[in-house]
C-alpha cells in the first residue's frame, strides 16, 4: 500500500496491488477513512479514497451534497483511470457512488453497495417538542445562533456533535437525501451487501432499493452490524470477487 493524492494534493488515498490499471475505487462511510479498507483490497489493484472532510483530505470550502462528492471528486479521478472501475462503496460513499454510476455509466463497471442509507425511511422519527420549538424561536429570530449551536449539540446525532460546522451542513444534506432516482437510472450490474443486525440503516432499506435497481444481488451477513468493510471484510471481497472475474 502507498499514499498517493489526487486534485492537486487534495484528495488523498491508498493505492493497493501493483498493477497499472486500477480496478476498484472504494468509498468509505461518514466519519470514517481509507483505512476501513485496508482488509478489503489487500492484493487487489485498485484505490481506496479519503473524501474530502475526512482522512488526511481536507474539507470542501462549502457545504456539498452527495452529487457534489461525486461530480467534483470521484468521478475526475475515475476519469483519469484507463477503463471502467467496479466502485465498492460503505454507508455514505455509496451514496456517492450512486450518483457516480447514475450519472456517468462508461466510468463504472459494476456496483458492490455495503449499508447505504439509499432511501429515506417511510416514518421518520421527530424531533422532540422542546427542540422544535427552539428552531421555532431560531428562525424568527428570538433565540441567538450561538443558542441554537449549543441545542443542536444536545439534540443531534454523534456524527451531528463530532463534525466541524461546516461538514455538519453536508451531514444535513445527506440525511434529507434520497436516491430512487439514481437508481432506477443505474444501468451497470450492481451487488448489496447488508449486515443483519445493522441498526443504522437496516435490511428493509436493501429490499426496497433491490426493487430499483434491476437483476441487483443482494446478500445478507448473519450476526453483522453496519461497519461490514472493517467487522466482514471476507465478506465484502466476496461479493466485489463476483464484478472483478
Amino acid at each position: 500500500m502507498t499514499l498517493t493524492s489526487f486534485q492537486r494534493g487534495t484528495v488523498f488515498a491508498t493505492r493497493h496491488g501493483d498493477g497499472n490499471a486500477p480496478r476498484v475505487l472504494a468509498l468509505h462511510g461518514w466519519g470514517r477513512d481509507r483505512s476501513d479498507f485496508d482488509a478489503v483490497l489487500a492484493g487487489t489493484d485498485g484505490y481506496a479514497v479519503d473524501l474530502p472532510g475526512f482522512g488526511h483530505s481536507p474539507p470542501p470550502e462549502e457545504p456539498w451534497t452527495a452529487r457534489d462528492y461525486s461530480e467534483r471528486v470521484v468521478a475526475p479521478i475515475v476519469a483519469e483511470f484507463p477503463g471502467p472501475v467496479v466502485v465498492v462503496a460503505h454507508s455514505y460513499g455509496g451514496r456517492v457512488a450512486v450518483h457516480l454510476a447514475a450519472a456517468h455509466p462508461e466510468l463504472v463497471r459494476a456496483l458492490v453497495l455495503v449499508a447505504v442509507p439509499l432511501l429515506r425511511p417511510a416514518v421518520r422519527a421527530r424531533p422532540r417538542l422542546r427542540y422544535r420549538a427552539l428552531r421555532a424561536l431560531h428562525r424568527i429570530g428570538l433565540l441567538p445562533d450561538a443558542a441554537m449551536e449549543r441545542a443542536r449539540r444536545r439534540h443531534g446525532s454523534a456524527d451531528y456533535r463530532s463534525a466541524s460546522p461546516l461538514m455538519r451542513q453536508v451531514l444535513v444534506h445527506a440525511v434529507n437525501e434520497s436516491y430512487e432516482t439514481q437508481l432506477a437510472a443505474v444501468a451497470c450490474p450492481a451487488e448489496l451487501l447488508w449486515g443483519e443486525d445493522d441498526t443504522a440503516v437496516p435490511v428493509a432499506v436493501a429490499e426496497q432499493a433491490r426493487e430499483l435497481l434491476p437483476g441487483a444481488e443482494l446478500t445478507v451477513v448473519p450476526g453483522a452490524g453496519h461497519l461490514l468493510p472493517v467487522t466482514h471484510p471476507g465478506a465484502v471481497r466476496a461479493a466485489l470477487a463476483k464484478h472483478l472475474s
